[in-house]
């Protein structure tokens, strides 16, 4: 297993940064499919955060725990 250099706090100290501001969610769902979307970081709680999608019709999820960031599964990139 390869250690990471980033803590969880490192990754929420990032989006609580980037609240009520308008982002760029890439989801990997696995065997080469991702999903990108632009949203706005809508919500930070201590253990997920919430984004709210531009398009009205986003059936996806849209709260996420810090540690599938810091597994990669999620990326936020600021527009």
């Amino acid at each position: 297993m390869i250690r990471s250099t980033v803590s969880v706090n490192q990754v929420r100290h990032a989006v609580e940064c980037c609240y009520l501001k308008p982002v760029t969610v890439k989801l990997n769902l696995g065997r080469n499919k991702f999903v990108t979307f632009p949203a706005t970081v809508s919500g930070v709680y201590p253990s997920l955060f919430t984004v709210r999608p531009e398009d009205e019709n986003f059936l996806g999820k849209t709260a996420y725990s810090y540690s599938e960031v810091l597994c990669g599964r999620v990326k936020l990139k600021a527009r």
